[in-house]
């Protein structure tokens, strides 16, 4: 016969479950055999009465032994057994229920090793909330991490929010709580209600791994089925895995935000769902041509004013759109339509929301300590911890869950240059140097190398894109060539200067002709994307369209020039929502597009090149198979300053396909202007962004042209030609 429990080591043990600060409460309630029998403990502080209900039958009143822990002893089983509580509260309000202390552990072993060492890649299959079966009891697993925490409850829906009620236990020295909860199902909300271990008053914190959440302001974490999604998109997936070579494709991204794209003005001018926004947005695509979209943010974000770049719930799209399934079903659907789908990742910084990540068991969990390192000036913001093992865990699992769990096909880092530098908008004195003195942050680059040779290995086809202003060498060189292993780096400096260019009245265009010269000095030394993206459109800097020169029909076509020389510039090509058909307005993330101008015959033009952009290029690989090799590019006439000309040759890593590419960008008609081409012989026109149906004066070359033996340019063949005013014209063999 086993030995019965010391009674005032019980009461001891009891007392600290009541005081809601022992660490392993299934010890203490629950089932446990004891002497001759067995002994069932339950903690139900409110209750009058509670009786034990075996499954083989019966019913065994429980006695209060202390703080509203009450306790029935079964003589004679020598096992446990399963059974019910029956709790009865004032009022004569009875509840049946299965205890949650009747269980066993749902993490394993393994779990809470790969956890520790940072290298659980499904990290969220085991941390969060989950439903499952266990011991033959359908309800919902929670587990959380708060290392420091005295003690951790799970409340919610089915407690009254009542932190007494289930405590979590902590799974040894992993730092992990853990509990089981028999009968909560989908859709309940809940949080963890944390006791710190230094003292203070509890804090509640949605869960940080919560897959679902309320709608904003709300803040409460929901219990969601992740896998009851069935997608239909296993063919682009198949597709993307074969795509290994990502600098030899096509990538023309059109940057979306979710809530302001095109807003359903008969319905209180609301944004649309993600099922409204799957077929328009798609439909939309496929007419404009893009190969992607890129959406700002979707994890869940608290202020609606930071566009997402603010992230409260990094495993929970907003459920501001809809459902989490409402956003796999806008996924899946672009798929099926043939359009990627980038989402926006900030993996940099975290707000301060009380109920979110910062200082989350009641100390700096997931952020540095010291503001120095712990503080994002710029943002009023929290930096991630990258030094702890944990935190890279939560990251990189977080990036792996989007590409896994929603299928998504790239992710564009924001704010890598904040992450790399530990004075970064900072001052003298409000940082500390590394190791070796420097300004270098060596955790992060650790961290970064990490998640991109995670993705390259587990996700072939898959792109990691670094929003990255700096001159940080090999930003998007592979790890094992000393890089940081992007696949892509936002080109800042082509996107500054370009934008400074355009701006200008083309009288003193001549004085800044190195302006869109100079990035080609540079341009094969990253694997570039050019990016036009919502930062150049807020905070005053006005609209593409409003920093046009001249009047509406100059700055229309300024606005063609400028699309057509980035679609045919070395590097990848992104533009903001609104940019396509020359938006006059400022964006503004709470009103829609201006939709009623792309039925205007001049913003309608510059729809339709964007449109033509996209199906040339995407037709002609010279415009983008060597778009990282100098191969692919050769300067014709880079010293037209005086003409405002410019003119180029791209070519093809497939022998003897090139496109020639010449800009105009002075009002003035060039007439027989000479030009070199690469061969003698008939040249088609492939572009001409003064064409009539683009809104321009429709003067040029009647669509073709025929080189003579004349050397020009360092070419062996030339040719007389027109260049519209304020114009870019392309050309290609015919």
């Amino acid at each position: 016969m086993r030995k019965p429990a010391d009674k005032a080591q019980v009461d001891a043990e009891v007392q600290r479950v009541v005081e809601l600060r022992h660490p392993e409460p299934h010890s203490v309630l629950g089932i446990h055999p004891d002497g001759d029998g067995v002994v069932i403990r339950a903690f139900r502080p409110d209750a009058v009465a509670l009786h034990v209900l075996p499954e083989s039958g019966g019913r065994v009143a429980m006695t209060h032994r202390q703080g509203g822990v009450f306790e029935a002893r079964i003589n004679g089983k020598d096992q446990t057994f399963n059974y019910l509580l029956e709790v009865e509260y004032p009022g004569k309000r009875v509840f049946t229920l299965r205890d949650p202390y009747s269980f066993l552990p749902t993490l394993g072993e393994m779990d809470l090793y790969y956890a520790g060492e940072g290298r659980h890649e499904r990290l969220w299959e085991r941390m969060g909330a989950h439903l499952l079966h266990h011991n033959g009891v359908r309800g919902t697993s929670f587990a959380v991490w708060a290392p420091t925490a005295a003690g951790v409850s799970v409340v919610g829906d089915f407690n009254g929010w009542d932190g007494r009620l289930h405590s979590m236990r902590r799974m040894g020295s992993s730092g992990i709580w853990e509990l089981f909860v028999p009968e909560v199902g989908e859709g309940t909300r809940y949080k963890f209600e944390i006791r710190p271990g230094q003292g203070g008053a509890n804090v509640l914190k949605a869960d940080p791994f919560a897959f679902r959440t309320e709608v904003p302001p709300a803040t409460a974490s929901v219990v969601h089925d992740l896998a009851r999604y069935q997608w239909n998109d296993a063919a682009w997936l198949d597709q993307r895995a074969q795509r290994h070579d990502v600098h030899h494709q096509p990538w023309s991204v059109y940057e979306i935000h979710l809530g302001s794209w095109r807003r359903v003005v008969e319905d209180g001018d609301r944004p649309m769902t993600y099922r409204e926004l799957a077929p328009a947005l798609a439909e939309y695509i496929k007419f404009t041509g893009f190969t992607h979209v890129e959406l700002l943010p979707v994890a869940e974000h608290p202020y609606g004013g930071s566009w997402g770049y603010q992230v409260g719930g990094y495993y929970a799209p907003t459920a501001r759109f809809g459902h989490p399934d409402d956003l796999r079903f806008f996924i899946d659907h672009m798929h099926q339509e043939g359009i990627g789908v980038l989402v926006d990742w900030v993996p940099g910084h975290f707000p301060r929301d009380l109920h979110a990540l910062g200082q989350f068991d009641g100390t700096s969990l997931y952020e540095h300590a010291d503001p120095r390192k712990g503080a994002q000036p710029d943002w009023g913001t929290l930096v991630f911890n990258f030094g702890r093992n944990e935190v890279r865990n939560f990251l990189i699992a977080n990036a792996l869950f989007w590409i896994e769990e929603y299928h998504i096909d790239g992710l564009r880092v924001d704010a890598v240059a904040s992450m790399l530098y530990l004075d970064y908008s900072r001052k003298q004195g409000e940082w500390i140097p590394n190791r070796w003195g420097g300004r270098e942050n060596e955790e992060a680059i650790h961290f970064m190398r990490e998640l991109n040779e995670t993705v390259r290995r587990k996700h072939p086809g898959v792109v990691v894109i670094a929003e990255e202003s700096t001159a940080w060498p090999k930003v998007s060189s592979p790890v094992e060539e000393g890089g940081l292993g992007f696949h892509f780096k936002w080109n800042m400096g082509w996107m500054h200067d370009t934008l400074s260019y355009f701006s200008k009245d083309p009288i003193y265009r001549q004085y800044h002709h190195n302006q869109l010269t100079f990035g080609l000095l540079y341009a094969f030394s990253e694997h570039f994307m050019l990016p036009l993206s919502h930062d150049e459109v807020v905070h005053g800097k006005g609209s593409l369209y409003g920093r046009m020169p001249g009047d509406p029909w100059q700055k229309r076509a300024n606005l063609r020039a400028l699309f057509a020389w980035m679609w045919a510039h070395p590097g990848k090509k992104l533009v903001f929502m609104g940019g396509e058909f020359g938006q006059p307005a400022e964006w503004n993330h709470d009103k829609s597009l201006d939709w009623h101008l792309t039925h205007e015959p001049g913003h309608r033009g510059i729809l339709l090149l964007m449109a033509d952009l996209n199906r040339i290029y995407r037709d002609m690989p010279a415009l983008y198979d060597a778009d990282s090799e100098p191969m692919g590019f050769q300067w014709l006439q880079p010293d037209a300053a005086a003409d405002n000309v410019f003119a180029f040759v791209r070519r093809s890593r497939q022998p003897g396909r090139h496109v020639v590419c010449i800009a105009n960008l002075s009002p003035a008609v060039r007439e027989n202007y000479r030009v070199g081409f690469p061969l003698q012989g008939r040249y088609v026109e492939l572009l001409n962004t003064d064409a009539e149906q683009y809104g321009g004066s429709n003067r040029g070359n009647m669509g073709q042209l025929q080189t003579e033996p004349t050397g020009w340019d360092g070419q062996p063949a030339s040719a007389t030609i027109t260049l519209p005013p304020l114009s870019v014209l392309w050309f290609t063999p015919g």
